[in-house]
């Protein structure tokens, strides 16, 4: 009988193309990935893998059984909903994933109220950005993201995935204390022509999402500083070496040295848990679902008192 695990690992490599980003996916080593097709191997009788230059490629042979996996793999996860919906137990494992913000805004209360309502549901999170995670839920790789997108340019979602939003997270711009438009009750873009800007790294959506942006308001960005994180982002800023455009999830710690002026017209950005349709009737994804929407309920309060 073909080991599901094995067959899971199979999958992975014909799907991400190489063991390296099989392991990264499955969130185990290389090592471990080898070890299962090599097993996987000895119980079919045939050969899955032959070296290719430094790497690595599948045999025809693995990609008929990858084929097969895929098909074997979505009926255990539709069998295991199904039972689970039957049973209306909040029980099992989910591997999630968020990018950072989320990660730090609204995560830590979801999981505690999960964590208390249903101790028997294991969840593991892990950082991502959230083109990789519609990827990896699609895939089946990852049983529910966090993702986001901003209003004036959209995320198209694949065919098969649930979406709930969670908030709209206003941005403002960060502006150096001494700025001329730090006491400014709002800017324009437009106001803030020559500016030099801090950005997140290019190819995040955060970053294309900048640059986009100003050039529909006929600025061209001149990006002084790239970094990833908000908080790093607003100590460049309050160093005055530029300013930059800082949604309200990402600054829970403003330094004393910035200024955050609301923009002409408003700019923000949706936040949405995805997940698989067909695991929809999966009690644990609904829960999470739920403890998502009232952490960020209660995240959205306290804005609203600040």
């Amino acid at each position: 009988m073909l080991d599901l695990n094995r067959l899971k690992a199979l999958h992975a490599v014909h799907i991400y193309g190489s063991v390296g980003a099989a392991a990264d996916a499955l969130m185990v080593t290389p090592s471990a990935v080898s070890q299962q097709i090599a097993k996987l191997e000895r119980e079919t009788g045939a050969r899955l893998m032959e070296r290719n230059g430094r790497g690595v490629r599948l045999t025809d042979a693995a990609g008929l059984l990858a084929e097969h996996a895929e098909r074997i793999l979505a009926l255990v996860e539709t069998a295991e909903a199904d039972f689970e919906a039957l049973r209306g137990e909040v029980v099992g494992r989910l591997n999630i994933a968020a990018f950072p913000t989320a990660t730090r805004g609204i995560m830590p209360k979801a999981l505690a109220a999960l964590r208390e309502r249903h101790p028997d549901l294991w969840i593991q999170l892990i950082e991502r950005e959230p083109e990789r995670v519609v990827r990896d839920v699609a895939r089946g790789e990852l049983d529910l993201g966090i993702i986001q997108d901003w209003l004036n340019r959209p995320m198209a979602l694949p065919d098969g995935l649930s979406k709930a939003t969670l908030l709209d997270d206003i941005a403002d711009v960060a502006l150096p204390a001494g700025h001329p438009l730090a006491d400014a009750r709002e800017v324009e873009l437009a106001d803030l022509h020559g500016e030099r800007w801090i950005s997140s790294s290019p190819g995040t959506v955060c970053h294309d999402w900048l640059v986009f942006t100003l050039r529909n308001a006929s600025l061209e960005p001149v990006i002084a500083c790239m970094a990833d994180e908000y908080p790093t982002q607003l100590a460049l800023v309050a160093a005055g070496l530029g300013c930059a455009i800082v949604p309200r999830l990402g600054r829970d710690c403003v330094p004393a040295g910035v200024r955050l002026v609301p923009i002409r017209p408003r700019q923000s950005r949706r936040i949405y848990a995805v997940w698989r349709a067909d695991a929809a009737r999966r009690p644990a994804i609904r829960a999470l679902v739920e403890a998502l929407a009232e952490a960020s309920r209660v995240q959205e309060n306290a804005w609203a008192v600040n």
